[in-house]
């Protein structure tokens, strides 16, 4: 554990400790204040991230340190997902950008790096970006498939979704976001080793999870509601499958490859 007394890390700090004041307003069902904290959260994370651009002269997504740090930029998610998609879970969310802050802020390491010249392209901020956008609507909906599970429903207004059918419309924009994401990396294997597939373990899992999701919406339109409690726990697999393929493969020295950049 690692901490970071420098402008970045302080920077992080005041984003957690905003994030978690805002969770804890939003408890105590003081949800304009907690909204109102919340959004000044996301403001000190863009000057974080923002910072971060500056001081390493290139879009800030090379190592976990720098995906982590885009993580915690989750509010525009949480707003697109009420206003559009009808679905709750600040809290949820905010309580998200506190796990997802806490790696960048504690545990990896923030020296500047030159970016090599695999990531010296065109493909290389979209490719991550897409795929950091689907792991927080896969966070979501598997939060909303936890509260499904438990029966405990947190709907307090009549326009908000159930959460099994929160958790499916949260999975459905977030697929098409893993495919581009698969789509994006294959494209740009092509360009910088001549392949679009290396059989990577990042590659591997990476198309582990999107199987599972296909299967998760197959047997969900097979099925309906009627099994409701099993689409519930694949979007909980599919979460667990994520985390292994942003963390685990990344780290793991069981898994060598091209995108074992945890500590690089």
């Amino acid at each position: 554990m690692e901490i970071k007394a420098t402008t970045q890390g302080i920077l992080i700090y005041t984003t957690i400790g905003t994030y978690l004041l805002a969770l804890l307003f939003t408890l105590l069902r003081k949800i304009r204040i907690g909204q109102k904290i919340y959004f000044i959260g996301f403001l000190v994370a863009i000057v974080s991230l923002g910072y971060r651009w500056y001081h390493v002269g290139h879009v800030p997504m090379q190592n976990l340190f720098e995906v982590f740090l885009c993580l915690g930029m989750i509010y525009p998610i949480t707003v697109f997902s009420r206003k559009v998609l009808h679905i709750g879970g600040q809290a949820a969310d905010m309580f998200i950008g506190i796990i997802v802050l806490f790696p960048a802020g504690f545990v990896f390491n923030a020296e500047p790096q030159k970016l090599p010249p695999a990531l010296q392209s065109w493909l290389f901020a979209p490719h991550v970006a897409v795929y950091m956008l689907s792991y927080i609507f896969m966070a979501k909906a598997a939060f909303q498939a936890v509260l499904q599970l438990t029966g405990k429903n947190s709907i307090t207004e009549s326009n908000l979704l159930a959460p099994e059918e929160a958790s499916y419309k949260l999975v459905c924009v977030g697929f098409p976001l893993l495919t581009l994401g698969l789509i994006l990396g294959s494209v740009w294997g092509k360009r910088a080793w001549s392949d679009y597939w290396g059989w990577d373990p990042k590659e591997l899992w990476s198309l582990a999870s999107w199987l599972l999701y296909i299967g998760y919406l197959h047997f969900r339109y097979m099925f309906g509601k009627k099994y409701s409690k099993i689409n519930s726990l694949l979007v909980i697999l599919g979460i667990i499958v994520i985390i292994i393929t942003l963390l685990w493969v990344n780290l793991s020295r069981l898994f060598p490859g091209m995108h074992s950049y945890g500590t690089s």
